[in-house]
């Protein structure tokens, strides 16, 4: 006799929203049950987990991928260290989105723990990277820290907090 096979094992992710989509406009009960889920899920915000990757994901950025992608193209020249702004952007607008996703669901306490994780992981970058495309991108890291924190400190109002990351910034993160 065949084995019966678990269909849950074997959907992805796409498959899996649908799914979980369809449940939710089908039953208030399910909706109510998967909404306490995410809440508590998204709720878990690890500032020393957010700096391992933003450091990781900017550390990981070859520089060869950086003079493979400017230069000389066929489609004219890519300033180099425009280049290397622009992918050390894209290594961090997923962290970026992250943080304005709890300001949008005002879950203020996760945004500012997820901005100070991505602030501390820019700062460690800055004194600790080990990839040679932190040479094309030397500004790069005090402007996005700029860009990261401006985004945060616009869209959260509380004061308090407000002063609380800029003493951790003036207290922890001094380099600039």
């Amino acid at each position: 006799m065949p084995r019966k096979r678990n269909i849950i094992d074997e959907i992805n992710e796409e498959e899996a929203y649908i799914i979980l989509k369809r449940l939710t406009d089908e039953d208030n009960d399910i909706k109510k049950r998967v909404e306490k889920i995410a809440l508590d899920y998204l709720k878990d915000v690890d500032i020393d987990e957010i700096v391992e990757n933003v450091f990781d994901e900017l550390d990981s950025i070859r520089v060869e991928d950086l003079w493979d992608q400017s230069g000389n193209t066929r489609d004219g020249y890519v300033d180099p260290n425009e280049r290397a702004w622009e992918m050390f952007e894209e290594q961090l607008e997923p962290f970026i989105e992250q943080m304005e996703k709890y300001l949008s669901l005002s879950m203020y306490l996760e945004a500012k723990r997820y901005c100070v994780g991505i602030l501390k992981g820019i700062y460690k970058f800055e004194k600790d990277a080990t990839t040679e495309f932190a040479d094309w991108a030397v500004d790069a890291p005090h402007n996005y820290f700029d860009v990261v924190y401006d985004k945060w400190k616009k869209k959260h109002k509380d004061q308090d907090d407000i002063k609380e990351v800029a003493e951790i910034i003036k207290k922890e993160l001094n380099v600039w």
